[in-house]
């Protein structure tokens, strides 16, 4: 497969992928929670992860879309399009700076040290970054994902061999579960929907970067797919483990850190890199909505944005997850109807061209 592919593929996991996810808190409240049916949860996700990563890269490529509004007025229209511009503009500075704040509150947890600390560093790694050029940040970016993979990987397996609870004392665990919704189904819809939002303006701004629309649709489906395969393997191991995991606040490190001090010390490093990797495409994305990649203005622009950010991070990470994430939720969901419009007319335009020919 092309290198493209799997790079862009790598990105749009990072980006979407976050600190919620590597610790497992995300994964616990949207699939764990529902019991057996929460395989049928991650597989539902995944499907809508790799269909959306697709749809979006190719509408991207063909328009060859410079940021994420080009991409949403032609989902909605230019009026429209130009509202749900300004809101997911507004919504991207946002989860970046909750990604700030992120960054303090680990390096609080882990090493003792002031949220402001964990913050600054954090801060200063996306600045660096985004003052590099288009393909160096892809590349970044997508470097730390397959760190996590391997990380899943090797904490799935050895959750799998270790767990002491039989099915029924873990079925009756995940029933005392905080989740999302009532219903498995709604919860990975959710799921989907808010992060689709997250992911949405970078995958946008770098498919639209290439003219090769085979590779950029085979590359937001590859994430997707890739994405979908995390989600199971994460949501297996915190299943099998929840006797042991009443009360933590990061599952997955938790797990690792059982496993060995070693691998503990490298889910801390993946944590931080999946923290990195989603403030880098926010930040990226807010930069390139206002200025081309890769001039002084963009440069100019980065580094401001971020200094804000960072005194914002200071509200703390819950209290802005409380009040950014879930706002998010519904636009992501009304991008999920706009992308399957978009379709079924391309669809249906397909078939009508057909049957003239006929």
């Amino acid at each position: 497969m092309n290198k493209y592919a799997v790079q862009l593929a790598f990105a749009y996991m990072g980006v979407i992928i976050g600190g919620g996810f590597a610790s497992g808190q995300e994964i616990l409240q949207f699939f764990t929670g529902y019991g057996m049916a929460s395989i049928a949860g991650t597989v539902l996700a995944g499907l809508l992860f790799a269909f959306l990563g697709m749809q979006i890269a190719r509408i991207s490529t063909t328009s060859q879309a410079q940021s994420h509004k080009d991409v949403l007025c032609l989902l909605f229209g230019r009026r429209a399009g130009a509202v749900m511009d300004i809101l997911l503009t507004f919504f991207l500075f946002g989860v970046g700076v909750a990604m700030l704040a992120a960054a303090g509150s680990l390096f609080k947890q882990q090493f003792g040290f002031s949220p402001v600390v964990g913050s600054v560093f954090m801060t200063v790694l996306v600045v660096l970054t985004l003052c590099l050029n288009v393909k160096r940040i892809i590349d970044l970016v997508s470097l730390a994902t397959p760190l996590l993979m391997a990380l899943v990987l090797v904490i799935t397996t050895y959750s799998l061999f270790t767990s002491n609870a039989d099915l029924d004392q873990l079925l009756t665990l995940s029933q005392g579960q905080e989740t999302v919704a009532p219903h498995w189904a709604l919860g990975a819809v959710l799921y989907a929907s808010f992060n689709i939002a997250v992911g949405f303006p970078m995958l946008a701004v770098i498919s639209g970067r290439s003219r090769d629309i085979k590779t950029t649709s085979r590359g937001g489906a590859l994430g997707g797919v890739g994405l979908g395969l995390l989600i199971l393997l994460l949501n297996v191991s915190l299943f099998s483990n929840l006797n042991q995991l009443h009360g933590a606040e990061l599952p997955t490190l938790m797990l690792a850190s059982r496993l060995s001090p070693v691998v503990g010390i490298l889910m801390t490093v993946s944590i931080t890199c999946m923290i990195y990797s989603t403030a880098v495409g926010m930040f990226f994305a807010f930069s390139a909505r206002f200025s081309s990649p890769e001039t002084g203005r963009f440069r100019v622009l980065s580094l401001s944005s971020c200094t804000i950010g960072l005194v914002l991070s200071f509200v703390g990470f819950t209290t802005l997850v409380g009040s950014v994430y879930p706002l998010l939720g519904y636009l992501g969901l009304l991008l999920i109807a706009a992308v399957l419009v978009n379709w079924f007319r391309g669809r249906s335009m397909a078939a009508g061209v057909v049957n003239d020919i006929a």
